[in-house]
Parts: structure tokens; sequence; C-alpha cells
């Protein structure tokens, strides 16, 4: 199974659940694969913006890291969160 790049929204083939290295880069676009962003636990309506309730905080949910829950999983497309949060800040100031 193939999972999508967080970024670019490329097929990574890397199996779900797997193990990275913090060196590991999207060959399409070179963007740091071992991340919060790439992890299966990653959730943005969570505390922490992670499922794992013993995960150490991380505030760049871009940029490598050494958590040791880290699994991968499907990409969540940067793109179209930041739109959701557009839409959602032009909806508080609409008249």
């Amino acid at each position: 199974m193939s999972v999508k790049c967080y970024n670019c929204q490329g097929n990574l083939e890397i199996s779900n659940g797997s193990d990275l290295g913090r060196a590991e880069e999207c060959p399409s676009c070179r963007a740091v694969l071992r991340c919060c962003r790439m992890c299966v636990f990653y959730d943005k309506s969570s505390y922490n913006e992670c499922k794992e309730p013993t995960a150490d905080r991380i505030l760049d949910k871009e940029k490598a890291n050494f958590c040791d829950h880290y699994k991968v999983g499907q990409g969540q497309n940067a793109q179209s969160e930041k739109v959701d949060i557009l839409a959602q800040a032009n909806a508080l100031f609409k008249k």
C-alpha cells in the first residue's frame, strides 16, 4: 500500500505503519517525511494535534523529529488545511 506526501500529495512507496529515518524526503517535493504531518497519530482536532496521549509536544509539525510513537500514515494535504483555515477566518468577519 502506498501513502501520499502531505505537501504535494505525490504517491510514496512506503507501507502504512512503517518507520522512516529523519533524513527521508519526498522524491517529488523534498518535504521531510518523518514529521507529524505524515504520522498515523496526527490529528488536527486532538490535544497537541496528536492522538497518542504520551507523545511529547512538537511545535513544528512539518519538521523532522525523534518521536518514539511515529508511524507512517496518509499525509494530510497542507494546502487544503490552509484553505480551510482561511475559510474559517473569513466566516468570522462576514457581515
